[in-house]
């Protein structure tokens, strides 16, 4: 990751609100992933928190005894989330994996790992701050994608996107790191949130019809999915 792009302020230029618009979408699949595993966390962590929102949302939903603690590498970021400190919720403008001394029931990685210029060092060191860690993937690979080649060269330009996944890929990255992968399942962000765009608009019924008839077929053929993954 070429950390410039975050620190001074050329990631906040192309992305003013550093897409607190999703947050609460993204805190409901982790929410989900959560309970369906019965986790009962008293210390969750983000790694990456952008602008803080996802963890305000856990917070507002998640019991009164569980304490969370983000971290971002953005000043521009950094200044959103201080905003939202709460007795039970705090920003550290700091790289996590350079701090020794901390250790968390639950680790999220959302949206981070395809920004990671060393994913696999990144990845190691990770493991090494939480019981369980979360992951939300985005699969940039799909057979659209590839043969139109503008959404990977659109996400690479706008948001930082460098690692391209699909879900084979993802989950052999996480096991390849020394991962133990618990649970996962897609997050369909292209169809339960607001189209972006006209294109987008009309892919929106097709992803649906075909998802009901085959998950993994729609997912390498029309893209526009994420995986959330449940490690040790």
């Amino acid at each position: 990751m070429n950390n410039n792009i975050y620190t001074h302020g050329y990631y906040q230029e192309k992305n003013p609100t550093w897409h607190i618009e999703d947050s609460p979408w993204k805190a409901k699949q982790i929410l989900n992933i959560i309970r369906k595993n019965n986790l009962q966390p008293n210390k969750i962590c983000e790694n990456g928190c952008g602008a803080g929102e996802i963890l305000n949302q856990l917070y507002l939903q998640m019991p009164d005894n569980c304490l969370f603690f983000g971290y971002e590498i953005s000043p521009q970021a950094f200044e959103l989330c201080k905003q939202k400190e709460k007795d039970r919720l705090k920003f550290y403008l700091e790289d996590l994996l350079k701090n020794d001394t901390v250790f968390f029931d639950i680790v999220l990685c959302i949206d981070v790992l395809e920004h990671i210029e060393d994913c696999y060092d990144f990845l190691k060191s990770l493991r090494k701050k939480g019981q369980y860690k979360i992951f939300h993937i985005p699969l940039d690979i799909s057979v659209q994608s590839v043969l139109r080649s503008f959404p990977i060269l659109k996400a690479r330009q706008n948001v930082g996107h460098i690692h391209y996944f699909t879900k084979e890929t993802a989950l052999a990255t996480l096991e390849d790191t020394g991962y133990e992968i618990l649970d996962y399942f897609y997050t369909a962000g292209s169809i339960d949130l607001p189209a972006k765009s006209f294109k987008s608009l009309l892919t929106k019924l097709p992803r649906k019809i075909i998802y009901k008839l085959s998950k993994d077929l729609t997912v390498r053929i029309l893209g526009g999915y994420c995986l959330m993954v449940l490690a040790k």
